[in-house]
């Protein structure tokens, strides 16, 4: 009887045993970012501070270097989650994807981009880039058509008012601009700080806080993968929301902190200006919601740059169900 009785005791500690590690079972997202930039310092946050942990998630990051190449990953299955300009989602959409790409999550609601000179000025004003050499970002990229829309805003045509350069790779802007191209640079952070500290050039101007908000950087699947794993959408979108109210409610020092491991090569005191000018500019999105107005402001940019397929409707491309629920 007591040996009955020992063996029972023993299934039923492994059975609860099985259940609570099935229960706490860690699910992996392969997420692709487009670029790996203190500009996403909420995600780094999520990581740092275990908030995907919390959710059972396992994030494994990889920085594709491009839109085209993140969105190349995502739709070979090379990734679950993309970290990248909604504009991909409707060139996706334009050429009648059976699996549309949907955007889910927002993580950026500004252009995260500055304006460098390579020469100090004083008192910089718009009409200085008249005749001067521009090297942009790449063509149909947000960062590009935010920048010839802000131009134009400032009465300057992009194509006849000065030499627009926009064949570099997105990775080799930097070099190129160091090596002696261009008289300005757009250039996302924290190089523009680096190469300010350096010498190298001088931040005049910030598209981000020239041009409104916009779904800068968001988090997209294709539709089949939210088909198939709600739960873990919802579960990841949850894990941002805390990363992005967690980011608004501390200091400067505290995140640059927080996502200090993931730039090792770059001085803190730097990641401090740096998250500083983001956060006074509002580019990091408080809540994970694109809003309707946002879109719609994505979509008459890229139509000002002559890079819009075709306008498509925000529930055809939007799902903001995971957001709303995480948030209320």
């Amino acid at each position: 009887m007591k040996r009955r009785l020992a063996w029972v005791c023993i299934a039923f500690l492994l059975l609860f045993t099985f259940t609570a590690c099935s229960q706490n079972k860690t699910e992996t997202i392969r997420l692709a970012e487009v670029t790996h930039s203190i500009f996403y310092a909420p995600l780094y946050v999520a990581m740092a501070e275990g908030f995907f942990e919390e959710e059972g998630l396992n994030v494994e990051l990889t920085t594709t270097w491009g839109g085209d190449k993140t969105m190349t990953a995502l739709l070979s299955d090379g990734a679950d989650i993309a970290l990248v300009g909604s504009e991909t989602s409707i060139y996706v959409h334009a050429q009648g994807s059976n699996d549309p790409i949907i955007n889910f999550a927002q993580l950026t609601q500004t252009d995260g981009t500055f304006l460098v000179s390579r020469e100090k000025i004083d008192s910089f004003d718009w009409e200085q880039l008249k005749g001067s050499t521009f090297l942009g970002q790449r063509k149909g990229g947000m960062p590009q058509m935010v920048g010839e829309f802000v131009l134009k805003q400032h009465g300057i045509d992009p194509r006849s008012d000065l030499e627009l350069i926009q064949n570099v790779d997105f990775a080799n802007i930097p070099s190129a601009f160091a090596s002696g191209t261009g008289d300005y640079v757009q250039l996302f952070e924290p190089t523009a700080s680096i190469f300010e500290k350096e010498g190298t050039g001088h931040i005049v101007a910030s598209f981000g806080a020239e041009s409104g908000s916009v779904p800068y950087t968001t988090f997209m699947s294709k539709q089949s993968f939210l088909d198939d794993n709600a739960e873990t959408a919802k579960k990841f979108t949850a894990a941002i929301y805390k990363a992005q109210q967690w980011v608004d409610e501390k200091s400067v020092e505290e995140i640059a902190a927080s996502i200090a491991p993931q730039f090792e090569d770059t001085e803190l005191e730097i990641m401090e200006t740096v998250v500083e000018r983001y956060k006074e500019q509002g580019s990091f999105s408080t809540d994970p919601i694109l809003e309707e107005d946002e879109w719609n402001n994505l979509q008459d940019i890229m139509d000002e740059a002559g890079e819009l397929p075709g306008r498509v409707d925000y529930e055809t491309l939007v799902n903001t169900s995971y957001a709303e629920e995480v948030t209320n």
